[in-house]
């Protein structure tokens, strides 16, 4: 398997050094130079493992063994996706990991990635959160030898247990606290990457959605979901609405689908930072400022998995159904999701209020459930009237000190702080 640069064709790169620079040049995209196509009865009907090492295999060989991808598998996916019936839809509950969020998903499997294929030199993994990718990859990689990490969050724009997650493990996690929007964390992160002193002297990777190793694993659940749905209820009719914000998990599950999984189509559904809905209704690509939400994981204007999505959509032959939510309705979702005796936090709201909007009759509806509602009691709270149960992981966290530091969103400054630590 070969991965190009969707910017310039011409560099490609195997599965191993596309997982190691992230980007490739001129902050261009790797994308998979043909997807597999396989047997979906027999890919749903083999066991969990068997089934990952049937997805994986394609993508991953010849850079890694049969025993290596084994290895991976085991170390990464110790947690399990259940799929919740809620009302008459379905809720895929992507939360069960170290960190409560869907994220752990690729960020362990990159850790491992990267564990067994970095070289000798110098590593730092530099990436962006809007809330939930930086306590993954900070627990991802938390104590690995020879790896620095260093995330970069909007300051006062994710939720306290978000932070606390990942802000208060030390040792080779940094953390930085920019005083701007997570599409100024994600600029600063480009910039690095453009950097050749940075690149050269830091070894620079990122762990963001970006990352093909991260994009792989995430194809496996939609793969689990289509296995756990009725058998009845796959194929054309089943509809899967994913919360969006850089693009990442729909990138993933439009891949789930060319390999074969029996998905009819996807909802791609964000929250007031509506930049993709717009673009599908319109034509025109038209970014506004980042406007903050409950949802915040999702407050991305420009998201920089868009072009792969595009790029899947447009080599299949495939449309997509594009739909914000505002915030008033996230907050009645909230409300009615709890009336069906199901919590859910303003993510998985997001996408259940667009699924509702969407499903037409003879349709099977699923949607995405991206983080523990715990993660978001504030927000949870004030929409049902009561307060939620704290997890472990979460009440450990939060006694913690923070050891943030604070940046501004400037590239200089960023620079100055990589190569003075």
């Amino acid at each position: 398997m070969e991965f190009f640069n969707l910017r310039h064709p011409e560099e490609k790169a195997g599965f191993a050094e596309a997982t190691r620079r992230g980007l490739a040049s001129d902050q261009g995209l790797f994308y998979p130079s043909a997807v597999p196509r396989l047997d979906a009865s027999s890919v749903m009907a083999a066991p969990r493992f068997v089934r990952y090492r049937t997805l994986l295999e394609p993508f991953l060989a010849p850079d890694f063994t049969a025993g290596d991808i084994d290895a991976m598998i085991a170390a990464a996916f110790t947690f399990e996706a259940p799929l919740v019936p809620v009302g008459a839809a379905y809720a895929l509950e992507l939360f069960h990991g170290p960190t409560l969020a869907f994220k752990d998903f690729g960020a362990r499997f990159m850790a491992q990635c990267l564990s067994r294929s970095r070289g000798d030199g110098p590593m730092t993994v530099l990436t962006a959160t809007s809330g939930d990718t930086g306590a993954a990859v900070a627990h991802a990689f938390k104590g690995a030898p020879g790896i620095r990490v260093v995330v970069l969050y909007p300051e006062g724009r994710i939720s306290r247990a978000q932070e606390q997650l990942f802000c208060t493990l030390g040792g080779n996690v940094e953390t930085l606290a920019v005083r701007g929007s997570f599409d100024d964390c994600q600029a600063l992160v480009k910039a690095a990457f453009d950097d050749d002193e940075l690149t050269g002297t830091l070894g620079l990777n990122s762990a963001n959605s970006i990352n093909v190793s991260r994009l792989v694993a995430q194809v496996l659940y939609f793969w689990d979901l289509c296995a756990a749905v009725p058998e009845e209820a796959r194929g054309p009719g089943l509809v899967v609405s994913v919360p969006s914000g850089n693009f990442g998990d729909l990138t993933a599950g439009l891949i789930a689908k060319a390999m074969g999984a029996p998905i009819g189509r996807f909802i791609a559904a964000t929250n007031s930072n509506d930049t993709v809905p717009r673009y599908v209704e319109t034509g025109r690509w038209e970014p506004r400022p980042t406007v903050s939400t409950s949802s915040n994981a999702m407050d991305v204007s420009r998201p920089s998995n868009w072009p792969r999505a595009e790029r899947l959509l447009s080599d299949n032959g495939w449309t997509i159904d594009a739909r914000s939510v505002g915030e008033a309705d996230t907050v009645a979702a909230i409300r009615e999701l709890d009336g069906l005796g199901y919590v859910g936090e303003p993510h998985c709201a997001v996408a259940y209020r667009a699924l509702t909007r969407s499903l037409r009759r003879g349709e099977t509806g699923a949607f995405l459930c991206t983080a523990h509602p715990a993660k978001f009691s504030d927000a949870v709270a004030a929409a049902i009237g009561r307060e939620l149960p704290v997890p472990r992981e979460i009440a450990e966290s939060i006694a913690r000190p923070n050891l943030s530091v604070a940046l501004d969103a400037d590239t200089a400054a960023l620079k100055t702080y990589l190569l003075g630590r």
